[in-house]
């Protein structure tokens, strides 16, 4: 089930209601509400958006009012009409460089028919649901493009911040950068410094008040902070001038070359269309991912999402607006808040209004150069480190650095096509660059193929393979995520044809992901046993006719090559050191290629596991498996039972508490999660036990299980339920107790109390039936005890 799709809880007591076809049902009563979480976060948004609207605004040459009137028209329009419900839109960061550039080109007026334009193609597009399409752009390309505009901005803002004015080019402001430093403006440069310095300090502030301070935007903290400063000491700095709204400028008729207004145009809507889809993305992601109920507004429409951009940009370029987009910003503080519908958004953008009306002395009374510093923080974050590691981590890192300059030094269409061209360059590049070697080893002959395996490789790899003296044992290892047909069909016959003149092949390499282009041929499919008399294939360079779950199981692979005769078995230490031999080997030639990336950079960063994941040590549980995580997701617990002894019980294992407060004090999960499962050898041995016997380490550990034995006799509290059903036995029955049981001996912790305190950690608890190969999780009331099967009811703790 994906992420952002609401799900509805169903009692199964209670009867559907149903219409009768004689009885038609009477309309319920309809009554306008909005609820308290749009409220709250809808102020949050506008104290984050009436700064930087303005700054925008500032950044671009506009208008001032022209950032008010966008941030209004994308609350309300875009908010109303767009199919991410949690975005909000208004003048983007984004746009600043593409709107300065059309402003200083053709003046203002085009500039908002541009923008009404720009809305009518954005229509168009949505209107032929080509939506998704614009998710196919590379991530590099739209980081390289945001961090190349992020350039851009800071450089412009950094001579206003000095006191200056700005160029028309980032070359012109980089050349004239000495200059300004020469003629520093020291008031302009303190009320700069004192909005970055609170910009910075104010989410930083630490202990419980900290925590209710950070409530308040730091963008508001810091504007309102450097006007009071500047009001007080009487600074003489430029502040914002908003002239009356009757002199207001509207869009008036396009004015230019029909060549240069098409280009603007479609600069205009691709970078619009581009931010807000992968902005709803984005949203879509963070809603899913905050703690409590999934919102009811479900997964994006992205389609709709375009429209109602379109619809925006028509409005706000007639009123005299910037062009309006999803903001990243305003978008992420609306989820935080809490938003639970588009009315957040809408509530926003009236507020907006409100304070264009009403508060014109106050806003005048801002310095321009806090402003100034506001959006030049803004442009500074857009080059973001954590995409700059993503994209090394991927090997786009070039496709990365020449967009970037591409959009520093030409403009934004300019930088992303040459970002496309050169992407669509280093794709060919990896598809053609194949190394094929071959050498024997001992009288077996390897085969090596690193990269791709295509159309463009079969010549080499066809003598490479008839290297391969007739008769011998050949080895042909592929390290690649791709085999085309005509590769496949190379290899197939060319291995069919040595196996029929006595020799053996052994292919191996990646085993998951490698495609051969149909729908039914494969790397797995040539990796398979063949058909042919005498082949001899594996999956691993030790030679196991294994399919690719089974290192997962506890097997005993078939060796390709028969024991000598008159041998006798090996003794069982020799065997199991050489299944950890095998296991080992298979391990560093199959999987390590495969992760060795993520593992450096885990080694590189540290562990950031998002939970900890506490369960029994049953060797057929794989955390791993059943949670469909991997390196680093989770801190696992493992003990006899999935066991926690409460706080201050003298046990003399304290090791199960270590790392509960390892876990929630220093790595910060955000969740915990106690796993039991069915046939629990554990809580038979607690069904079996002797009253007071505890003379062994297993039986003094399993005393822990004892108050699970306690709740299940109780006669006052409900039997767990299993999705509806009873439990098979008294085993299933004390294996679902003992999680509910350990949940609460979690809350006593002192660290796992603060933080569920806080609202920093959530609980959760979980079954695994081993048998059925199915998990269920803790769902409803603590007191109800009910496991449900994921996904179809809502899950708490």
């Amino acid at each position: 089930m994906s992420a952002c799709a609401p799900t509805r809880a169903t009692d199964p007591t209670r009867p559907e209601r149903t219409n009768q076809s004689h009885s038609p049902p009477t309309p319920p009563h309809r009554r306008f509400r909005i609820d308290g979480a749009d409220v709250s976060a809808s102020v949050a948004v506008f104290l984050i958006a009436l700064p930087l609207s303005l700054g925008i605004a500032l950044a671009t040459g506009a208008p001032l009012q022209a950032g008010l009137v966008a941030a209004a028209v994308g609350g309300l329009v875009a908010g109303r009409l767009g199919g991410s419900p949690l975005q909000v839109s208004g003048p983007a960061a984004g746009l600043t460089v593409v709107t300065a550039d059309l402003i200083h080109r053709y003046g203002w007026r085009t500039t908002c028919a541009i923008t009404v334009l720009a809305g009518l193609a954005q229509l168009g597009l949505g209107c032929l649901r080509v939506a998704r399409g614009a998710l196919a752009v590379s991530p590099a390309i739209v980081h390289g493009m945001l961090a190349g505009i992020g350039v851009t901005i800071a450089v412009a803002q950094l001579h206003i911040v000095l006191g200056g004015t700005p160029q028309s080019s980032v070359l012109a402001n980089v050349r004239a950068l000495p200059a300004q430093l020469a003629n520093v403006h020291p008031a302009a440069v303190t009320v700069s410094v004192l909005t970055l310095a609170l910009l910075l300090l104010w989410p930083r502030i630490p202990g419980r008040a900290g925590r209710h301070l950070r409530r308040v935007p730091a963008a508001l903290i810091a504007v309102t902070g450097a006007t009071t400063a500047a009001s007080l000491t009487g600074l003489r700095l430029p502040r914002v001038d908003l002239p009356s709204w009757s002199s207001h400028a509207l869009a008036g008729l396009p004015q230019g070359p029909a060549l240069g207004l098409a280009t603007a145009v479609l600069t205009t809507t691709l970078v619009c269309s581009v931010q807000s889809l992968l902005g709803a993305v984005a949203v879509d992601k963070l809603a899913a991912a905050r703690p409590g109920p999934t919102p009811r507004t479900g997964c994006s429409d992205l389609d709709r999402e375009l429209l109602g951009q379109g619809a925006a940009n028509i409005v706000s370029g007639a009123l005299g607006g910037l062009p309006v987009a999803g903001v990243a910003v305003r978008s992420s503080a609306n989820v935080n808040a809490g938003a639970v519908s588009r009315n957040s958004t809408m509530l926003h953008g009236v507020l907006v209004v409100i304070a264009a009306l009403l508060l014109v002395p106050l806003l005048q009374l801002i310095p321009l150069a806090s402003l100034a510093a506001l959006v030049m923080a803004v442009g500074i974050q857009m080059v973001s480190l954590h995409h700059i590691r993503t994209v090394t981590r991927h090997r786009e890192v070039l496709v990365y650095a020449v967009t970037t300059l591409g959009v520093v030094v030409f403009g934004v269409l300019q930088g992303v096509l040459l970002g496309i061209a050169v992407a669509v360059a280093v794709s060919m590049h990896r598809l053609a660059r194949t190394r094929i070697t071959h050498d024997e080893q001992e009288g077996v002959h390897h085969v090596r193929v690193r990269g791709q395996l295509t159309f463009l490789a079969v010549p080499r790899l066809s003598r490479a393979l008839h290297l391969v003296p007739r008769g011998a044992h050949a080895v042909v290892e592929l390290d690649g995520s791709f085999m085309d047909h005509a590769a496949y069909e190379s290899l197939q016959d060319w291995r069919n044809t040595h196996t029929a003149q006595g020799g053996t092949v052994e292919l191996t390499g990646r085993r998951t992901g490698l495609s051969t282009g149909g729908p039914d041929a494969g790397a797995d499919r040539a990796a398979e046993p063949g058909t042919t008399p005498g082949a001899v294939d594996a999956t691993a360079s030790v030679g196991c006719r294994c399919h690719p779950w089974t290192p997962w199981r506890n097997h005993q692979c078939e060796h390709p090559r028969p024991a000598r005769a008159g041998t006798h078995p090996a003794p069982a230490a020799d065997r199991s050191r050489h299944q950890l031999a095998r296991g080992i080997s298979a391990f560093q030639h199959n999987t390590a290629p495969l992760v060795r990336g993520e593992l450096a950079r885990l080694a590189r960063e540290g562990q950031r596991p998002s939970q900890l994941f506490l369960t029994c040590a049953d060797s057929r549980l794989v955390t791993s498996m059943i949670t469909s995580s991997g390196p680093g997701d989770l801190f696992v617990v493992r003990n006899v039972g999935n066991l926690v002894p409460p706080p201050g019980e003298e046990s003399g294992d304290d090791s199960v508490a270590a790392a509960i407060e390892y876990a929630v004090d220093v790595l910060k999960v955000r969740s915990v999660t106690v796993c039991g499962h069915s046939g629990c050898g554990a809580m038979q041995a607690l069904l079996d036990a002797e009253p007071g016997r505890a003379r062994t380490p297993l039986e003094r550990w399993l005393r822990n299980g004892l108050p699970s034995l306690e709740r299940m006799a109780d006669s006052d509290r409900p039997w767990a339920r299993l999705a509806g059903r009873a439990p098979a036995d008294a085993v299933e029955q004390l294996c679902l107790t003992n999680v509910v049981q350990q949940l609460e001996h979690l809350r006593a912790h002192e660290s796992v109390a603060r933080a569920l305190r806080e609202g920093t950690l959530e609980l959760h608890g979980m079954y695994f039936h081993v048998g059925e190969a199915q998990a269920y999780l803790l769902t409803g009331a603590r007191e109800e005890q009910v496991f449900g099967h994921v996904g179809v009811a809502d899950v708490t703790s």
